[in-house]
C-alpha cells in the first residue's frame, strides 16, 4: 500500500506543473493587455513614412529640362518677330530719298517745267503721298510754290525706285531782267527736313504785279518718268 500512495503522489504533483506551464503559455485578462507585444504589427507596419521621392532638376521657368513641351525661343514666338528687308515700315524720310532736279520745258510752252525725283535708296518700301514743299530761292527772297490742287494719290515707293512731281513757273518773255532763281528747296510730304538744290530752270522769274505766287506744284506722282 506504500508504494501506490507514492506512485499517486507523483502523478499529482506533475499534473499540477503541467497545468501551471499550461497557464503561463496562455496568458489573458488584464495581465495580458498590458503586457507590450514584442512583434511588429500589421498597422505599425503600413504606418511607417515612405520612402522620400528622388528630387528632379528643373530648368528656370519650370521646365523639366531642356527640349521640353511648351519651351519658347526668345520673344515668345519661333519667328523672327519683324518683317523683311522689303516690308514697307512706315513713311519715306528725307534723309532716305535721293533727290533731284531736272527741266522738262518742252519748246512752244507757256509756262516753263522742273520735274523733281524722289528715290528710293532706304533698302525698304515706304509710303509716300500728297503735297511736297517747293520754294524758290530768289534775289527777292524766298517764293514758296502754291498747289495745283490736283488730286492726291497714296503710293508704295519700291526700294531703288523713284517717284517724280513738277513745278510749273511763268517763264521770263519780257526781254527784262526780272528775278534771279538762286536755288531750289524741295521738302517731302509730311516731312520738316528739307534740301537745297540748283534750280535746272531758266535763270529768271518774271517781274509780276499783285498778291501770290506764280510758281504752283503738283502733288506727288504728278509727273511721268522723264517729264
Amino acid at each position: 500500500m506504500r508504494v501506490h500512495k507514492l506512485t499517486f503522489a507523483a502523478l499529482a504533483v506533475a499534473a499540477g506543473l503541467s497545468l501551471t506551464a499550461c497557464q503561463n503559455d496562455d496568458v489573458s485578462g488584464p495581465e495580458a493587455q498590458s503586457k507590450p507585444s514584442s512583434a511588429p504589427t500589421a498597422s505599425s507596419a503600413s504606418s511607417a513614412p515612405a520612402a522620400p521621392p528622388k528630387s528632379t532638376a528643373s530648368t528656370p521657368g519650370g521646365s523639366s529640362g531642356p527640349g521640353s513641351a511648351g519651351q519658347a525661343t526668345p520673344g515668345g514666338s519661333g519667328g523672327t518677330g519683324a518683317a523683311g528687308g522689303n516690308g514697307t515700315s512706315g513713311k519715306c524720310r528725307t534723309d532716305e530719298l535721293e533727290i533731284t532736279a531736272v527741266e522738262r520745258t518742252i519748246d512752244g510752252d507757256l509756262d516753263g517745267t522742273v520735274v523733281v525725283e524722289l528715290k528710293n535708296h532706304s533698302g525698304r518700301d515706304c509710303s509716300i503721298s500728297g503735297y511736297p514743299g517747293a520754294d524758290l530761292k530768289t534775289t527777292a527772297g524766298q517764293l514758296s510754290a502754291k498747289r495745283t490742287g490736283e488730286p492726291v494719290v497714296s503710293a508704295v515707293l519700291k526700294n531703288g525706285k523713284s517717284t517724280f512731281f513738277g513745278i510749273i513757273y511763268p517763264l521770263n518773255k519780257s526781254n527784262g531782267s526780272g528775278i534771279r532763281i538762286t536755288g531750289l528747296i524741295v521738302t517731302p510730304p509730311d516731312e520738316t527736313k528739307s534740301v537745297t538744290l540748283n534750280w535746272p530752270g531758266a535763270a529768271t522769274l518774271p517781274v509780276t504785279e499783285g498778291t501770290g505766287s506764280p510758281v504752283k506744284v503738283g502733288p506727288i506722282g504728278s509727273a511721268g518718268q522723264g517729264g
